[in-house]
C-alpha cells in the first residue's frame, strides 16, 4: 500500500469518526437507546461496505495506471547511456561473439555452446579494475572503454532491457561478487559494479572453500533456473581466492511458429565423418507456415522467430555436409547482410530436437585471444584493491541448451575467479641462507652474514 493509500484511508475514518460522533448526538435525541443501537448497526455494516467499494474501485484504477506507467522498470544505472553508446557496446559484444566463437573452434571435435553475453559481461568486471598492460590487453579482447561513464550507462541500459517481463518467452541476467571477507577492495570498484552491473554484494570464507563453492554454486543454479549445477569445484578456491565475479543468463522462449509433436519422426543425421545417428526429427509444414529465409552458393540461413517476436534463432545450413564453410562464413559482416536478405518463405523446415550441456575453462581461449598478462604474476587489477598481487586463476563458463517442438529454454553462467599472487604458508629456513642486519630509518646495512652450516 502506498503512502497516498494510508493517508486517503486515515482521513476517511476519521472523517467516519466524526460524522458518527454527530449521528449518535441526534439519535439520542429522537429514539430509545435499543433502536439507537439497531440503527448505528445498519449505518456501520452499510459505510464499511460502501468504503470497500470505493477503495476497490479507486485503488485499482490507481494501481493499474501505475503499472501501465511503470512498466518499464529501472534496476541498474543508465543515465549515461546514449543510442550510440549502446549500439557501440552491442557492436563490441558481437565482435566479441564471434571472435571467441573462432578461437574455440580450433581443436574441437564436441558440441560448442556457450553464451557470449555472459563472458563478456563478467570479463568486462574484472576489466574494471585491471591497469596497465593488462588493461590494454583486455580492452583489445573486449573492445569497450574503462571506466567510462556512457559505457557504463550501455551496461545498465542492457541489463534493464534484458530483464524486463514480456509476454512468449522469459529472459533474465543477474552479476553478483564474492568477496574474501579478509581483504579490502576500493570503494569506487565495489560501487561501479553495484550501480552499473547490477552486482550482488557477498562476503566469504574462501577459507571454508567446500562452503564457499556450496554457496556460489546455489546462486549460480538460482538465477538459471536450477540448469547450472556445480560449477564451481571446491579445490579452486583456496585461502588465496580474494574475489569472485560471477554472471548468470536464462532464457526460455516458445516458437511463434510451434512444431507439431505428432510429427516428429527417427531420421538419420550424417556427422561430419560420414556415419550416421539417430535423430528426433521436429517438422513443420510449409503449407501451413512461411519463415524468414535466405540462401548463397553454399548456404541456407533460416531465422526462427519466438513469440513476441523480439528474439529469434538464427540458422546457418551448409548445402553440402561440410561445417567447414559455415564456420569460415560465421561473422559480424555476412550476419548483417542474412538479415536484410531475409524474406518471408513457404517452406518446409526439418531440424533436430536436441539437448546438451557444455562445460569450459577459459583460460587458454581467452589467452589465444591476447589476454594474457591477467592470468600471469604480472597481471595489474590495482583498480580493484589499490595493489599489485591480484592475478585471474580461472575463467569458468558453463551452458545449457534444450531445443524441442515448443521453442528453446537456454542458461549459462561464467565465473571469473581472481587470487592472490601465490605466498607460502610458513617461512621454514632449513637450508642455507643469507641475512642482513639493516638501520630502519636510513637503509643502511649494518651487518651481512651467509649461513652454511649452523651447527659449527
Amino acid at each position: 500500500m502506498t503512502l497516498i493509500n494510508i493517508y486517503f484511508l486515515f482521513g476517511f475514518f476519521q472523517t467516519f469518526s466524526y460524522c458518527l460522533y454527530i449521528l449518535q448526538v441526534y439519535i439520542g435525541k429522537k429514539v430509545n437507546r435499543m433502536k439507537k443501537i439497531e440503527i448505528l448497526t445498519v449505518l456501520v455494516i452499510c459505510i464499511v461496505l460502501i468504503s470497500v467499494i470505493f477503495y476497490a474501485s479507486f485503488f485499482q484504477k490507481k494501481d493499474s495506471e501505475i503499472t501501465k506507467d511503470t512498466a518499464y522498470v529501472y534496476y541498474a544505472d543508465e543515465a549515461n547511456a546514449t543510442a550510440e553508446s549502446v549500439s557501440s557496446l552491442v557492436s563490441s559484444l558481437n565482435d566479441f561473439s564471434f571472435d571467441f566463437y573462432h578461437t574455440i573452434l580450433k581443436n574441437n571435435d564436441k558440441n560448442i555452446f556457450f553464451s557470449p553475453y555472459s563472458i563478456f559481461v563478467a570479463l568486462s568486471m574484472a576489466y574494471e579494475g585491471a591497469g596497465g598492460n593488462t588493461a590494454a590487453e583486455m580492452q583489445k579482447v573486449l573492445n569497450i572503454l574503462q571506466n567510462d561513464s556512457p559505457t557504463l550507462g550501455s551496461f545498465g541500459k542492457l541489463y534493464n532491457l534484458l530483464n524486463q517481463k514480456k509476454d512468449g518467452y522469459t529472459i533474465s541476467t543477474a552479476n553478483a561478487f564474492w568477496a574474501n571477507k579478509n581483504h579490502v577492495f576500493l570503494e569506487n570498484y565495489l560501487n561501479l559494479l553495484e550501480n552499473f552491473y547490477m552486482a550482488e554484494a557477498n562476503t566469504l570464507d574462501f577459507s571454508d572453500n567446500a562452503q564457499a563453492a556450496e554457496t556460489i554454486n546455489d546462486w549460480i543454479e538460482k538465477n538459471t533456473n536450477n540448469k547450472i549445477k556445480d560449477m564451481i569445484q571446491a579445490d579452486m578456491l583456496s585461502d588465496l581466492t580474494r574475489l569472485v565475479l560471477t554472471n548468470a543468463i536464462y532464457f526460455k522462449g516458445l516458437w511463434e511458429k510451434q512444431f507439431d509433436p505428432e510429427s516428429t519422426y527417427k531420421a538419420d543425421f550424417y556427422l561430419s565423418s560420414g556415419e550416421t545417428v539417430k535423430i528426433d526429427m521436429m517438422v513443420s509444414d510449409s503449407k501451413d507456415s512461411s519463415f524468414n529465409y535466405t540462401q548463397t552458393d553454399d548456404l541456407q540461413i533460416l531465422k526462427l522467430n519466438y513469440q513476441g517476436n523480439e528474439l529469434s534463432m538464427i540458422i546457418v545450413l551448409p548445402k553440402e555436409n561440410d561445417i567447414s564453410i559455415a564456420e569460415s562464413a560465421i561473422n559480424m559482416e555476412n550476419l548483417t547482410n542474412w538479415r536484410k536478405d531475409f524474406t518471408e518463405t513457404k517452406i518446409s523446415v526439418q531440424l533436430p530436437r536436441f539437448k546438451y550441456e557444455t562445460k569450459y575453462t577459459l583460460n587458454n581461449i581467452l589467452i589465444d585471444m591476447g589476454m594474457v598478462d591477467a592470468f600471469t604474476d604480472d597481471a595489474d587489477f590495482s583498480g580493484m584493491d589499490g595493489g599489485y598481487d591480484l592475478f585471474i586463476s580461472k575463467v569458468l563458463h558453463q551452458a545449457y541448451i534444450e531445443v524441442n517442438e515448443e521453442g528453446t529454454e537456454a542458461a549459462a553462467a561464467t565465473a571469473v575467479i581472481v587470487e592472490l599472487t601465490a605466498v607460502p604458508d610458513f617461512f621454514l629456513a632449513d637450508h642455507p641462507f643469507i641475512y642482513m642486519i639493516q638501520h630502519e630509518e636510513t637503509g643502511a646495512i649494518l651487518f651481512i652474514g651467509e649461513v652454511l652450516d649452523p651447527s659449527q
